[in-house]
């Protein structure tokens, strides 16, 4: 079929912690609509650092060239970002992974509902994990101005009735996370399947005021977990 020109800004060629149950690739798509402070990758975010790396980007014929080379080696591929439901074309491009025999996991932050639906519908995704980044209402103040509140509704619902399987996640900061944003999470994600929370740890991040910020102790992550531990079927503590 013709190429969409869909591109990836970096490839991992192997991770056993990415997908779980499979050994698996990664593919980082360029571009994301969100501007968490803390996020670790500004280099796949902000225009002006995509601009500087545009030329270096990897095509979808190498991408498919580079799994035809692992069939047997490799069972999945995650399609993380930025944020992957951006990029057009994405669909077109994991129906041709697909066809090769590879499992999908998405990773995204659930602002495009619309297209994680068609997604679910046509049975091209095995497992979704979503970002949930705080309460509702602190939402704009974390990732910026353009989030809609119902998108994240809708897209935890969709996950939640349609996935094959999936996790919701957090990356918890103490500055921003503390019972109310807990609280206001569990409102959302209350009977989910899996539920990850990582610490976050200071070092390169999109906001420099970030870097200033404390990573959460021992004592505040079992706070954290304890909120969550009896309302979700597994939960995860990634320190």
């Amino acid at each position: 079929m013709p190429k969409s020109g869909l591109k990836a800004s970096g490839v991992q060629p192997f991770t056993l912690l990415d997908f779980p149950g499979k050994i698996a690739c990664i593919f980082f798509l360029p571009g994301c609509n969100f501007r968490c402070g803390y996020c670790h990758n500004p280099e796949f975010v902000l225009p002006e650092q995509l601009a500087k790396t545009a030329d270096s980007w990897i095509p979808e014929d190498a991408l498919l060239s580079f799994l035809r080379q692992r069939r047997g080696l490799l069972e999945g591929v995650v399609i993380s970002g930025g944020e992957p439901t951006i990029p057009p074309h994405l669909k077109a491009f994991i129906r041709e992974i697909r066809r090769m025999g590879f499992r999908i996991k998405l990773d995204t932050n659930g602002s495009q509902p619309d297209i994680l639906s068609t997604m679910l519908k046509e049975e091209l995704l095995d497992y979704v994990a979503m970002d949930v980044k705080t309460s509702l209402q602190r939402y704009p103040e974390l990732v910026g101005p353009c989030v809609k509140p119902e998108a994240i509704l809708e897209s935890v619902r969709l996950i939640r009735d349609n996935a094959p399987d999936y996790e919701f996640r957090t990356t918890l900061i103490p500055e921003m996370h503390d019972m109310p944003e807990w609280q206001g999470i569990l409102d959302l994600i209350r009977g989910a399947r899996r539920y990850t929370i990582q610490a976050f740890r200071p070092a390169v991040t999109l906001d420099p005021k970030f870097t200033a910020y404390t990573p959460p102790d021992r004592a505040y992550v079992a706070r954290a977990a304890k909120v969550f531990q009896n309302e979700v079927k597994e939960l995860i503590i990634l320190n």
